[in-house]
């Protein structure tokens, strides 16, 4: 039995600071990661190896822990998307990759839920329609790197189909969840974190009103932020865009919530 007191802890500060018995569950898979931190320090390897045989997934351990190994400076990121690739790679042609998905996006790991994502975001048998709809439940976790990963996964095929991919999403603007409103910004930012630049949107950040207009007044911090700083994003490179938006929306909206997003759009301008 895991202790209450593991449940209810607050998380290192330093990877190194992780105790023993806490790295020890989150590389078995046996309780979700409470920070970043403890995501940075989970050993994939370990992770793998433990749980995949009990997945009936054992005969595709050793070829991802070859290929995580593998890597010359390694990041959770990193692996995380290392072992979804090569997981797809195994549960393609033998026709368990349902089964493997299944498995993993129910997972207590928040680990193993991450590699999920991939499954979904690799599948050449959907577009990426269908590849939103089925990432829905990972968009909507309730755990903040599932909720990183799966947009990471997510967005080179948004990219790639950018206008059904923004049409799409500006109807997810109306969600109640604020972690699916969040995710239509956060996986379209031009620039972003960690991550390739959409160059399109860069040039054009006009292409993603359809997104950015109903999100203007949005009530969660959460969101606004995403919607500030994808603003902040497209102002590096269309600063006039970001100076006429949010001034009419100054004009049209002059609630604290809009005020919120146009002080975090425009700190770069204002530097």
């Amino acid at each position: 039995m895991i202790e209450k007191d593991i449940y209810n802890r607050k998380g290192a500060r330093k990877v190194q600071d992780v105790p023993t018995d806490v790295l020890d569950l989150l590389n078995r898979g046996r309780i979700p990661t409470v920070n970043l931190t403890e995501w940075l320090a989970v050993d994939h390897r370990q992770l793998v190896a433990a749980t995949f045989p009990e997945m009936g997934l054992g005969d595709s351990i050793e070829a991802i822990t070859t290929a995580v190994g593998q890597q010359k400076k390694p990041t959770a990121m990193a692996s995380t998307k290392i072992v979804g690739q090569c997981l797809y790679t195994h549960c393609r042609p033998s026709g368990t990759l349902a089964l493997a998905l299944d498995h993993l996006s129910r997972h207590v790991s928040d680990t193993l839920r991450g590699y999920a994502t991939y499954l979904i975001a690799l599948d050449t048998d959907l577009d990426i329609s269908q590849k939103l709809v089925q990432s829905r439940s990972l968009i909507a976790d309730t755990h903040f790197g599932i909720r990183e990963v799966v947009w990471m996964a997510l967005r080179p095929e948004i990219e790639q189909h950018l206008e059904k991919s923004i049409a799409l999403l500006s109807q997810w603007t109306q969600e109640s969840d604020e972690n699916i409103r969040r995710f239509t910004t956060e996986s379209t930012r031009p620039r972003g974190v960690w991550c390739k630049h959409i160059e399109a949107l860069k040039e054009q950040p006009e292409r993603a009103l359809p997104i950015l207009e109903p999100l203007k007044s949005d009530t969660s911090k959460y969101v606004q932020d995403s919607v500030g700083n994808w603003l902040n994003d497209a102002s590096k490179s269309r600063p006039d865009f970001v100076t006429e938006l949010c001034a009419r929306w100054q004009s049209e909206s002059p609630g604290p919530e809009t005020g919120k997003i146009i002080k975090r759009a425009l700190r770069t301008l204002k530097k």
